[in-house]
Order: C-alpha cells, then structure tokens, then sequence
C-alpha cells in the first residue's frame, strides 16, 4: 500500500509540475524546439529553466540514492540491466523526438493534457497503438528479448 501512495504522490507531483511549467501544452513545447525562431526572437526558452530546475532536484537526488542499500518504498532498485546503445535504442529516441517535435506531446505531458485539452485524444491513441505494435512485435517467434 505504501508503494501505491507513494506513485500516487509522485505522480501528482509529477502532473501538477507539468501543467504549472506548460509543458502539457503543445504551442509552448512546440516553440521551445522551433530554435529557427531564434533570430525573429519568438523561441521561447522558458522551458531550458524547467529542465535545468529539474536536473538541479535530480542530480543529488540520484547521489543519495547511490548510497542507500534499497529505495525508501520497495525491496531493490529497478535498473536497467543493459547500458549498450543498441538499435532498439537509437530508432526509440528518434521515433520520440520526431513525435515530440511534430505534435508538441510526449507521453506525460499528453495524459495531464488528457482531461484539459481535448486534441490530446488523438495522441494518446496513437500512443496507445504503439504500445500495442509494440508488445505484438515482442512475441513473434524469433524475435529475441533483450
């Protein structure tokens, strides 16, 4: 139960940090990552301050989870076993990156836009539908699990 409350706060947390930064809004992300306005002076760089507040908590965030043997709500930390760049990897990080700069939305920002902005709908579908291609993908035979 602990585990539960403890996402349920994170994720709160999480949301209402998106919508208070506006990045659960499309134009704003959108004119963050338009770096051709920069000379006509409408690129908006307020989100470089987001992301650096949230490396600033981050950052001694992971240092003083080094030191502890287990995390505070569960029995082990959950790492990644891999830390290859693989194929898989690379075609993720470009398929985000194009849907992030095509659209405005990543997955987070997109489901706090859920209940607010109803052009989010789309997205989420399209995101769902990845998801699923994906996990069909998975079990074909031969295809080898990473």
């Amino acid at each position: 139960m602990r585990q539960i409350l403890a996402a349920l706060v994170a994720g709160l947390l999480f949301g209402i940090g998106l919508v208070v930064s506006g990045m659960s809004r499309p134009e704003k992300v959108l004119a963050f990552l338009d770096i051709g306005a920069i000379p006509q002076g409408a690129w908006d760089p307020s989100l470089a301050f987001v992301m650096a507040g949230a490396l600033l908590v981050a950052i001694p965030g992971f240092a003083l989870a080094r030191h502890r043997a287990q995390p505070a709500f569960d029995s082990r930390f959950h790492l990644p076993s891999s830390t290859s760049l693989d194929g898989k990897l690379v075609l993720g990080a470009v398929l985000f990156g194009i849907g992030w700069g095509l659209v405005g939305y990543c997955p987070g920002p997109a489901l706090t836009a859920l209940l607010l902005v109803p052009q989010a709908w789309p997205f989420i579908g399209a995101m769902i539908a990845g998801m699923i291609l994906f996990r069909l993908g998975e079990r074909q035979p031969g295809h080898a699990k990473p």
